[in-house]
């Protein structure tokens, strides 16, 4: 297997500019490089650049996948619409974890192979476009893939078997596409995410009433309301970064607000009690494959004799006529004609089975061999295929 390495970096919220196009240029002559991109396939040799660096300065996501098992995504997300005392709870270790750079939050998440993995051309780009799309659930409040993170660190032993899970992100047991992707990318092990949505509530995907919305602005300090109205008019950020932050602000305004209503979810799980979990589940779920298997075996198999039987019926009444058909293919000295007559032999040989005439199939076999004794590729498929 030769070597694949997939680089691809993604500016969201400000498109880079000439300068900074010039400035990765100097890293790299063979990336693909645009205004919201940089792209490079590599079969030898390595990128130059520091992903952690470039980061920082220029991109919002960054995808890394190479052909000996290394999975890695980076998303940069502003400090206010996600801080770190929040991120704490959940990137724990290594393959889950967030630092500060600036005015920005960046999250990066690595799954690890010990054997390679066969990665196509063009695979890289397609897991960047399924992505990507995380970047605005998180930044939207959804803190479910913060959790996938975390249930990544346990199920790779880098927690400690007592340590408590973070809270259960509303939606886990139905993950949106992206999530699911994250979830593949990532290779977390769909049991032990199963088991941990038994504690999820579902998510409520409804949005603001107008009239909820217009209470709440109107409660808004005049200070704040300008500042919103100032950055809007000022530019230089995106207005769908500013939407989301500000109907971030008014869904955890208003969810304060409201009395919290009972909740069966019980108190949070170890690591240890969920990976027992998941395991208990892996192994029932392998019983029910196993016995749905058997199932539609022990179906086919029913098919397959009656269909044999019909069959068997028809050649009772040509029986004569198939050891001819038999004689006339062995004249052919042809490989195909030959296995198409011991398979007709076989044939004859189960409805002899069939009618308790044995030694009289037997009988005529011998007098059949005997009769192509120079035949040598014939009598051959005969003792392979087990007629005799």
């Amino acid at each position: 297997m030769s070597e694949y390495q997939y680089y691809e970096f993604q500016a969201i919220d400000r498109p880079l500019t000439k300068d900074d196009m010039a400035e990765l240029r100097a890293l790299t002559t063979r990336a693909i490089i645009t205004p919201t991109r940089l792209q490079n396939v590599y079969h030898w040799g390595s990128f130059r650049g520091d992903p952690n660096a470039l980061m920082e300065r220029y991109f919002d996501a960054f995808l890394y996948l190479a052909n000996w098992g290394t999975h890695r995504l980076m998303l940069r997300l502003p400090r206010r619409l996600l801080d770190l005392e929040t991120t704490a709870a959940y990137c724990r270790c290594d393959r889950a974890l967030a630092r500060a750079a600036g005015d920005h939050v960046i999250l990066e998440f690595r799954s690890e192979l010990d054997e390679g993995a066969w990665v196509e051309d063009g695979e890289g780009e397609a897991w960047m476009s399924s992505l990507v799309p995380l970047r605005a659930e998180i930044a939207s409040g959804d803190m479910r893939a913060l959790y996938l993170g975390w249930l990544l660190c346990a199920e790779t032993g880098e927690l400690d078997d007592n340590e408590a899970e973070p809270p259960v992100a509303p939606g886990l047991g139905r993950l949106s596409g992206s999530l699911q992707t994250f979830a593949d990318f990532l290779r977390i092990d769909p049991d032990l995410i199963a088991v941990a949505a038994q504690r999820s509530e579902d998510l409520q995907e409804v949005p603001p009433l107008r009239r909820e919305l217009e209470r709440w602005i109107g409660d808004l300090p005049e200070a704040e309301k300008n500042g919103l109205v100032l950055r809007l008019a000022a530019g230089g950020e995106p207005v769908s970064l500013l939407q989301t932050e500000i109907l971030r602000r008014f869904r955890q305004a208003t969810a304060a607000a409201r009395p919290l209503a009972p909740s069966g979810a019980g108190a949070r799980r170890t690591v240890a009690e969920l990976m027992s979990a998941a395991e208990e589940r892996a192994d029932a779920r392998r019983r029910e494959e196993a016995e749905r298997e058997a199932r539609e075996r022990a179906r086919r198999e029913r098919e397959e004799a009656v269909a044999r039987a019909a069959y068997l019926d028809d050649l009772a009444g040509r029986e004569q006529a198939a050891w001819l058909q038999v004689e006339a293919l062995i004249g052919k000295r042809q490989a195909a004609p030959y296995d198409e007559a011991v398979q007709l032999l076989k044939d004859l040989r189960d409805l002899s089975a069939r009618k308790q005439t044995a030694p009289a199939f037997a009988a005529r076999l011998s007098q059949l061999r005997a009769q192509h004794a120079k035949k040598s590729g014939f009598l051959s498929r005969i003792e392979r295929a087990g007629v005799i």
